[in-house]
């Protein structure tokens, strides 16, 4: 009896340091680019659908991390106010981690208006996440970003600056932080580039600590 209660604990005592051994070969930083596309499609003067496809490659950007296509709606409430229901799934695998799956419903209000020349957003997201194999759970974020536009050679550009933050229910903290700086240029009325970086500080999840390059084209119909 006394060596299968002890063949018992090496076995449950390997199996831990294999865990361990797994959660450690995750790095804590790491480099990585996203890019996404969205398409816009107005269905009246108030309301726009919404698709996105985003792909992110991570381990210093050579190997696919995460993967994501959405569906959403933009009701403009007035000229300073719209209200963005959107629906996500994602399919992500960080460097040496487990495969990781999610389904995400996002209830978000923006507010937006201008100061002098410049235009102030305040964008608030409230997210119910369904994970695998992380535990369900809900989400906050709230975004503060000023948009400033400027011309080279009467090219028309655009500097943004954001900082966002994130309160996890299941953690009961403010994990997350994301400042970020970029630009944008509208080629005509329906396609927009911006390209940014980021800067990402998250000390629950591995990688956390990201620095990213990345790129949105916008497509509006």
């Amino acid at each position: 009896m006394t060596l299968l209660k002890l063949a018992l604990m090496s076995a449950l005592v390997a199996g831990a340091s294999i865990g361990t051994l797994a959660q450690s070969r995750i790095p804590k930083s790491d480099n990585q680019s996203w890019n996404d596309e969205q398409l816009t499609v107005p269905l009246s003067k108030v309301v726009d659908f919404t698709t996105q496809v985003t792909l992110r490659f991570g381990d210093n950007a050579t190997q696919t991390a995460d993967q994501r296509w959405g569906i959403g709606f933009v009701i403009k409430v007035n000229k300073y106010l719209s209200l963005n229901p959107f629906y996500f799934h994602r399919e992500a695998r960080p460097p040496n981690g487990r495969h990781e799956r999610e389904d995400r419903a996002t209830l978000g209000a923006t507010v937006r208006f201008p100061v002098g020349k410049f235009t102030v957003s305040d964008r608030n997201y409230f997210e119910r996440r369904w994970r695998e194999p992380q535990v369900d759970d809900w989400r906050y974020r709230n975004r503060l970003q000023f948009e400033h536009p400027f011309q080279i050679n009467k090219q028309k550009f655009t500097w943004i600056v954001s900082d966002e933050v994130f309160y996890d229910w299941s953690l009961h903290v403010w994990p997350r932080n994301r400042a970020s700086l970029g630009l944008t240029h509208p080629f005509n009325k329906h396609l927009t580039l911006e390209l940014y970086y980021m800067r990402q500080n998250d000390g629950h999840t591995r990688p956390g600590d990201l620095n990213i390059i990345g790129s949105t084209w916008r497509i509006k119909l």
